[in-house]
């Protein structure tokens, strides 16, 4: 029953460490609490599960770390009854374990928000019946319906109807992509509006979401833990204790001295170093809007040689925006085209349809009433304003209207910067154009910039166009650009193993690769949800602002690790030479011991007062 209760729980939790600080100070007033000292209670519950792991460490692979230290100092404390060195060292050992557990509470929640996304029913048809199944229940082959606002449930082909799929989802691509018969759909993506047939091409279980969902397990399973600095030292550690301690023994014939070294010699800095630095730069970040959701976050974040980051909705708005406006026809200034394209789209349900209103209201002036509005999917729209027939669509309107010729001059040059063009018709004639973009954000350029300051390069991966890629590349100052890269070309490039890559994205197509890379951060916003949940940290507010402050503070915190440690040898060193000379008891040693813990703890503090960067 012991052993069962060490497996499922050996380590204490806050009550026990309060319970045993308490005891310890009875102990330490000499308060009679039982027939025994109360310091066998921090021994109890703060010791015991540190020599069962040590123990276990040691049978099943000689796997010696910084409790096999602490264990020996234990075990030698309490053969020499000094009860109260035993407890104080276990309990130091333990909040430093429990600062640590802090950090990395939530390391690996959020898969399940990916299966979330998954539709749970769809519509198939039956000759003329519809009916709703579960949607694992789809076969290959089934004949299914999806209406508007709904995901569609698994890969297939259009086989009637028409509308506009808003595939961000799954490849990043800022636009809604327009669909007719004889497209390919996949799942995860969303029907903007009407309603379309589709064949399904494969099951459920088979579907590119689900993909996603199994590669975002595999890398999360792949992702080794980052070994604690104790850890990595212990072997030399135990050894170089056992040799200071058996040569004060045999050198003053004095046991008591001997195990005053190992008590002081307990590697609590080591242990405090890495977990206390970590929370106080934690606490620091959330000040700044930034979220550590991994324990080692941070030291990985120090050791970042490359920035990759997302385009669509992590560079830019995520959203389409009116970029230019031009008038090809002397009849029409570019603020009256801007107004009669606004009006004609008015009550469209399309994106660039409301981006192109948003723009024109911006103004502050009224739009004109549309009648006899009609939507032509993958053409644009049609409506009567002011007497006249107003159509707005997409550069197809050329071949079907008379055209000026330089419009087809300036549709191919905003197509080359990565704009979506809408053309404007006035009855038969096309008067204008109006191209739309997913703009920069305004910080982007200058967190690039200082990314580039650090020594960190910078990559631009995107489902997007490389026009589209190389116009915001451009703006952002990134070199290196992947353009038209699905979710698992961005979890490949990541992975390389050979580069210690951050990825930095905010939409659920870029969880792959949050959760590939050698450290992930997820922007915060609209649809980041799962994102952040496949992130090692979280940028809430303020877009990639704050991502400089935050490999600052990275930085900081491991610079403030290795000072700890440093500093922390230095008083165990004075205190090893102290109790050579007769000059610490075990338990002034404790006392000493905890001293230098708490500077540890002081020093790494002042974390919090770091500014902004």
């Amino acid at each position: 029953m012991i052993e069962a209760w060490l497996k499922s729980a050996p380590r204490p939790t806050l009550f026990c460490a309060g319970i045993s600080a308490a005891a310890l100070v009875m102990s330490l007033a000499g308060i009679p609490a039982a027939p025994f000292d109360p310091a066998w209670i921090a021994v109890a519950l703060c010791g015991v599960p540190i020599l069962y792991v040590a123990g276990r460490g040691i049978m099943d692979g000689f796997d010696i770390r910084a409790g096999v230290l602490v264990s020996l100092a234990l075990i030698a404390a309490l053969l020499t009854k000094e009860y109260f060195a035993a407890g104080e060292v276990a309990l130091i050992m333990q909040i430093g374990t429990l600062l640590e557990d802090w950090t990395v509470a939530r390391a690996r929640a959020g898969l399940e928000g990916l299966a979330a996304l998954a539709p749970q029913t769809a519509h198939r048809l039956r000759g003329d019946v519809q009916e709703t199944v579960p949607a694992e229940a789809v076969r290959s082959g089934d004949l299914l319906v999806v209406r508007a606002g709904e995901t569609v449930p698994v890969d297939g082909t259009v086989t009637a109807g028409e509308s506009a799929v808003n595939a961000a989802v799954m490849t990043g691509e800022s636009l809604p992509v327009d669909k007719r018969a004889g497209d390919a759909v996949i799942s995860g993506t969303v029907n903007t509006y009407g309603t379309f047939t589709m064949r399904a091409e494969k099951a459920a279980t088979d579907s590119s979401l689900q993909r996603m969902i199994a590669l975002a397990r595999e890398a999360d399973a792949k992702k080794a833990p980052i070994v604690r600095l104790a850890d990595r030292w212990a072997s030399w550690l135990v050894g170089i204790a056992l040799a200071c301690a058996l040569l004060v023994w045999w050198g003053t014939g004095e046991l008591v001295r001997g195990v005053t070294v190992l008590v002081v010699f307990c590697p609590c800095a080591f242990v405090l170093a890495t977990p206390t630095a970590v929370a106080a730069s934690i606490g620091n970040l959330t000040r700044h809007g930034v979220l550590i959701r991994t324990g080692d976050a941070l030291e990985r974040l120090a050791r970042v040689q490359t920035v990759a980051f997302d385009k669509t909705g992590t560079l830019t708005h995520g959203t389409p925006r009116v970029v230019a406006v031009r008038a090809l026809s002397g009849a029409y200034t570019d603020e009256e085209l801007l107004r009669l394209a606004a009006a004609a789209e008015q009550h469209s349900e399309h994106p660039l349809g409301r981006a192109v209103v948003a723009a024109y209201l911006e103004h502050g002036m009224p739009l004109p009433p549309a009648r006899d509005t009609q939507v032509r999917a993958g053409r644009g729209i049609t409506a009567e304003v002011e007497h006249r027939k107003i159509t707005v669509g997409s550069p197809a309107l050329l071949a079907g209207y008379t055209a000026i010729d330089t419009a087809a001059q300036c549709v191919a040059a905003y197509a080359r910067e990565g704009a979506t063009v809408s053309c404007v018709v006035v009855d038969d004639e096309i008067i204008g154009i109006v191209a739309l973009a997913d703009t920069l954000r305004a910080e982007a350029a200058a967190v690039v910039a200082a990314l580039h300051a650090r020594g960190i390069d910078t990559v631009l991966l995107t489902g997007d166009s490389a026009a589209a890629a190389e116009h915001i590349g451009a703006q952002a100052g990134i070199a290196e650009l992947r353009s038209s890269l699905l979710p698992a070309d961005k979890m490949n490039y990541v992975a390389d193993e050979g580069r210690r890559i951050a990825m930095v994205g905010d939409g659920i197509n870029d969880a792959l690769a949050l959760k590939a890379a050698y450290v992930g951060v997820a922007v915060g916003g609209v649809g980041s949800d799962i994102a952040a949940a496949s992130a090692d940290a979280v940028l809430v507010a303020g877009g990639v602002r704050r991502l400089p402050h935050l490999f600052a503070m990275a930085e900081r915190c491991m610079w403030k690790v290795r000072q700890n440690i440093f500093l922390g040898l230095c008083i165990n060193f004075v205190a090893v030479m102290l109790s050579a000379l007769g000059m610490l008891t075990p338990v002034t040693g404790a006392l000493w011991h905890n001293a230098g813990s708490v500077f540890v703890v002081v020093n790494a503090a002042l974390l919090l007062r770091a500014r902004d960067d």
